[in-house]
C-alpha cells in the first residue's frame, strides 16, 4: 500500500478493510496529510512488486493518475487506474496488473472498498485470451 497526503485519509478506510477482511498487508507510507511527492510512496510499492516482496499493490494520490503514471515506470510494475467494479475486476484478468491506483478526490470510501475486494477477488487466467496482449507489453519493456 502507498498514498501521498491526498489519499491519506482514504488509505486509512483501505487499512482498515483489509483488516477487517484478515488480510495481510505492507504500508510504505505517507503516514500522515502532511504534504509529500506522490512518485516517492509509488516508486516503492512498484520496487515492492519488482522485487517480490508482494504480488499486488495499490497506490491512492487525488486522482489516482499520478502515482499510476509513477508506478508504471519501474519495470515490472503494472499499474491500472480503476474507478468502477469493472475496470477492477478487468485489471486483474484482462490486463494482470498488479497495482490498482484510486483518487480520493473522485471516489468514495465505501466504492473504494469495493474496488479493493473486487480487485482482490480475481486472479490473472494464463489461459485468456488476452496472454499475446499482455506479453508484448511485457516485451515492449524488455526492448529498453
Amino acid at each position: 500500500l502507498g498514498c501521498d497526503h491526498g489519499g491519506y485519509e482514504l488509505m486509512q478506510e483501505v487499512k482498515a478493510y483489509l483488516d477487517k477482511q484478515g488480510l495481510e498487508y505492507q504500508d510504505f507510507g505517507c503516514y500522515s496529510n502532511e504534504a509529500v511527492d506522490y512518485p516517492v510512496y509509488a516508486r516503492k510499492v512498484g520496487h515492492a512488486i519488482q522485487n517480490g516482496t508482494c504480488d499486488k499493490g495499490i497506490l491512492i494520490c487525488g486522482t489516482g493518475i499520478g502515482v499510476s503514471i509513477a508506478a508504471n515506470k519501474v519495470p515490472g510494475a503494472y499499474a491500472a487506474l480503476v474507478n468502477n467494479v469493472y475496470q477492477a475486476q478487468r485489471a486483474q484478468l484482462s490486463n494482470h496488473a498488479n497495482i490498482i491506483t484510486m483518487g480520493s478526490q473522485v471516489i468514495g470510501i465505501e466504492l473504494a472498498k469495493q474496488l479493493v475486494k473486487e480487485y482482490l477477488s480475481v486472479e490473472w487466467d494464463p489461459n485468456c485470451r488476452s496472454v499475446a496482449k499482455v506479453q508484448r507489453i511485457i516485451d515492449f519493456e524488455n526492448e529498453e
